[in-house]
This record gives structure tokens, sequence and C-alpha cells, in this order.
């Protein structure tokens, strides 16, 4: 976009300048010529316009054709004099006049914010005012998003969570991913004078596997160096505990030692486990350590049923484990009783074979009997045919024939 500045040619329009300066006269009065004749400010003045990031150096330069020594002025987007000629105006040491000459102007603006945004006007007062106008726009690149987390997720309940981004221009886009899939969320904008709020806030049912889940938020920004800025959130998932008794292996006898373990879960984590035998106190020679119960030297007297229990905020839980000790006698009778109840099962097995076998002989037996009845009738009603032939008068040889047939 191209600028017009104004040149003066004599000492009289000088010395009008000066006098105008003096007196605080505002310039841009001076400048109401140019906008009657545009075509010629255009061609005395040019300007481009500029993006920066917010915090980085911009330059504002005016590029002067037919430079004649006239008068330059440089106003900020509040059309206030930064530069008079080469002689700063306005007492803000970020604006450094870097470069003056009959072709160029440059001015430099740095740590620049979005309060510096807007058009800088380029003035040149010769015959006529010349003026352009080069708008500095600045960008925001948005930071790495937050999460807001409104309660704790509880099993069975649901979370709710919601990605911010606080400020970014233009408005950031943000997007909340799951094992490679995207979830939908609710997005909000808020503009907060020139730059944007953006968040995305996603509910969902929890489960107990839900803990520990990992989600992601991304934010996307057309001036960001990289793809997107990731924010990463693990899911915790707070839920009642679990206890699981861990037995021993094998058959306990008298002198022996016992260690039950209690394996507890739950979120957070139970931190105190209580032991104790039902309908009594706890046995003498047990120790505690940790979740682990043990006895060094087992007797009749510690046979019943042992109880671990574990409590959080969330709910309690309990495992029992019955105890029965064995002395070495009722442990010989018990293994001398196996062969007997072996020779017992093979007795029964050989009388159901027999048995078997009985009822599959007579069956057999009646089968073949009842076919032989039924061939034996079958030939007495062959001779009775025969016998009745010879009565009616037929002859006997035809008959017997027809018979043999």
């Amino acid at each position: 976009m191209k600028r017009t500045l104004l040149r003066g040619t004599n000492a009289a329009a000088t010395m009008a300048f000066s006098n105008a300066w003096n007196y605080c006269v505002p310039l841009t009065v001076l400048a109401v010529a140019c906008l009657v004749r545009t075509a010629h400010c255009q061609a005395a003045v040019q300007t481009e316009n500029v993006t920066v990031f917010e915090g980085a150096t911009a330059q504002i330069s005016c590029r002067l054709q037919n430079y004649d020594g006239s008068i330059v002025v440089i106003q900020n987007p509040r059309r206030q004099t930064l530069f008079f000629n080469g002689t700063r105006a306005l007492k803000d040491d970020r604006f450094q006049m870097t470069l003056f000459t009959t072709r160029l102007v440059s001015v430099t603006l740095r740590n620049v914010s979005v309060s510096d945004e807007g058009g800088y006007f380029c003035l040149l007062y010769a015959d006529a005012t010349h003026h352009q106008v080069a708008t500095l726009s600045v960008l925001v690149p948005t930071d790495t998003p937050a999460v807001e987390v409104k309660q704790d997720a509880v099993e069975g309940g649901e979370s709710e969570l919601t990605c911010v981004s606080p400020r970014s221009k233009p408005a950031a886009t943000l997007k909340w991913m799951r094992n490679g899939k995207e979830i939908p969320g609710v997005v909000s904008q808020q503009q907060n004078g020139k730059t944007f709020s953006v968040s995305s806030t996603i509910r969902f049912p929890v489960e107990r596997k839900d803990n520990g889940a990992a989600l992601s938020c991304e934010a996307s920004h057309p001036t960001l160096d990289v793809p997107k800025r990731v924010r990463h959130y693990r899911l915790e998932v707070y839920f009642a505990p679990t206890v699981r008794i861990v037995p021993p292996t094998g058959i306990l006898r008298e002198g022996d030692s016992l260690s039950l373990t209690c394996s507890v879960t739950g979120n957070p984590l139970p931190l105190n486990i209580q032991w104790s035998k039902i309908n009594d106190t706890s046995p003498d020679r047990g120790e505690l350590t940790g979740p682990t119960f043990q006895i060094s030297r087992l007797s009749q007297s510690h046979n019943g049923t042992y109880l671990c229990q574990a409590q959080n905020d969330y709910g309690r839980a309990s495992d029992q484990y019955t105890l029965l000790v064995y002395d070495p006698g009722a442990v010989v009778e018990t293994h001398s009783a196996v062969p007997y109840a072996v020779i017992g099962g093979v007795l029964a097995l050989l009388v159901f074979t027999v048995i078997c076998v009985l009822i599959v002989t007579i069956w057999c037996s009646v089968r073949q009997k009842g076919s032989y009845l039924t061939h034996e009738a079958s030939g007495l009603d062959e001779h009775g045919e025969v016998q009745e032939a010879f009565l009616n008068g037929n002859d006997a040889s035809q008959g017997k024939k027809e018979y043999l047939l």
C-alpha cells in the first residue's frame, strides 16, 4: 500500500511548518490536500504493510520519489508524531529511526504488542501534502494449551475436561484426541480486545479400566513453526478397593509356617490393611508385615477363618481364608484311604460291564427266537394252499408245479 509525503520548496513554507510544529498544530490538517490529489500523492510516497509476531521487531519503511529535502513526518495509528524529519518527537525508546535518505525512510519498533497494531502514516510536506499508510498487523501464537478438570472422575460417573488456549490472534483451533481418534468437544470462543480465548470441553462416562488412559489436547495456529502444540493428560479414575487373599499351596501340618498375602487394588490405594480372625482375636505368634500375615509355627489352635479388610474414600472391601491345620496322624489316614477308594471304583466298573453284557445277550436271544417262529408259520400257510387245490379237483401235478414255483 502506498503513502504520500509532503515536500516544501521555499523558506516560507518551511517557516510555516516550523511554526505549526512549535504551536502543536495537528499535522492531520495539513494532509487534507492529499485527499484531493490522490494520484499525485501515491506517486510521491510508497509504503508496504507489515505483519509480525507479538514481541518481535517491526520495520516500517517509506519509499520517496523525487525527494527534494521537504519535511517528512512519521505518525503512529493514534496520529501522534513519532519523527519530524530525523528528529524524535515521541518519547518511546522502542521506536528508532534506522535510515533517512532521499529514497528511503525506515523506522523500527522493538517488542511489538497488539496495542501497536494499526496504520502508520508517512507524510511528505511539499507543494502539496502527500501521505501513505503502512498497516502493521500483529499475530499472537497460541501457547501450549492447559487442561482444566471440573471434578474428580469416579467409577460409574462422568468425567469433564476442558482444554483452554487463553490467548491467541487469530483464534486457535483445539482438538481432543484419544488413542489416535478425535473426541468431539463443545468449543467456545471469547474475544479479549484484539486477542481470543478458546476452550473445548469433553464429557464421557468412566470405568475402572479408564484409569491411566492417555488423552491429549492439540492446539493448531497459522503462526506456529510446528503443526501444533500438544498438552498430554493422563486420566485418573477413582474407585473403591478390591481385596483378594493369596492362599498357600499344599497341606498345612502342625509346626509348618503360614504366610497369607492380602492383594489390594483401589484408587487411591488403601494404606491401612486390617487382619482379623472371625469370632476370635488375632492368634498368638501372628506377625503383620504390610499386607502379609505370618504365623511361624502352626497348631490346631490356629484353625479358623481369617479376614483381610481395606478401605478408601470410595468404599470398603474384604476377603477371607479358612485355615485347617492337620496333625500327622490325620494326614496318614487320609493317604491310606486313597487305594481303597480306587479299588471300589474298579469293582463298580466291572459289575456295570457284566450287567451290560447280560442285557445284550438276552436281547439277541429273544430276537433270534422270534425270527424262527415267523418262518415256521409261513411254511404252514403254503402247505394249506396245496391241499385246498387238490380238494377242488385241480390237477395235482399242476398244483404241485405251481407250489414248487
